[in-house]
């Protein structure tokens, strides 16, 4: 009987590592997706890419809302609540902005080949991939010099985001010259710059993390 109670209250870690982890290789799925798209000449099948991305996106919504489901059920977590929360929100913020990008480039029928929108793609992706990374150690906090290079890389990627989208709409208003163009392209710009935005703060919630717990 005494085992039966400490079951209840026992974390279960593997639930919501494994639920955080699969959350940060859909969203680097999604990011992968995104510059496969900014690469694709042909609007049908940015379209046909765009529709995948979403599709992710919504796989991405409910494994967040499972988190937030867990968390509720749970009276001990591996870590804070409110840590828990704030990283999934966080996970999940950069997943809308992706998507949010890829919906108004199909929307908008903007051909993506601008250099400026094509690298901001690389930067996306690059910082996913190091948000995987600490996502995936933050299971045992053994590589704590891994987690810690990649939030320093994914500070970096979003310093070099803001170079990139100043230099961006500086050009777009310098040579565009139909007034709708510039709006929608700024408009994709802006949610390409969040993305990167958000990734930063997914590594400030796993740094204060890694500061409490490691």
């Amino acid at each position: 009987m005494l085992n039966s109670i400490m079951k209840i209250f026992l974390p279960k870690d593997r639930i919501f590592y494994n639920l955080f982890e699969e959350v940060a290789v859909k969203v680097l799925e999604m990011s992968r997706k995104l510059k496969e798209m900014m690469h694709e000449p042909d609007h049908d099948k940015r379209s046909a890419i765009a529709g995948q991305i979403e599709e992710l996106e919504h796989v991405n919504d409910n494994l967040t809302h499972r988190i937030f489901t867990e968390l509720g059920r749970n009276f001990i977590t591996p870590f804070d609540r409110e840590d828990i929360h704030y990283l999934a929100s966080a996970l999940d913020d950069i997943a809308d902005y992706i998507h949010a990008s890829s919906k108004k480039i199909k929307f908008y029928r903007v051909n993506p080949n601008e250099h400026g929108m094509q690298k901001f793609a690389d930067l996306i992706v690059q910082g996913c991939e190091h948000v995987h990374i600490a996502v995936h150690e933050l299971r045992n906090m053994k590589n704590l010099r891994q987690i810690t290079e990649s939030l320093v890389k994914i500070n970096s990627i979003e310093n070099q985001a803001d170079d990139i989208f100043d230099m961006s709409i500086d050009r777009l208003f310098a040579t565009e010259t139909d007034a709708r163009e510039v709006i929608k392209k700024r408009e994709i710009y802006q949610a390409l710059e969040i993305a990167t935005d958000k990734c930063e703060d997914a590594a400030n919630v796993i740094e204060s993390i890694i500061v409490k717990y490691a």
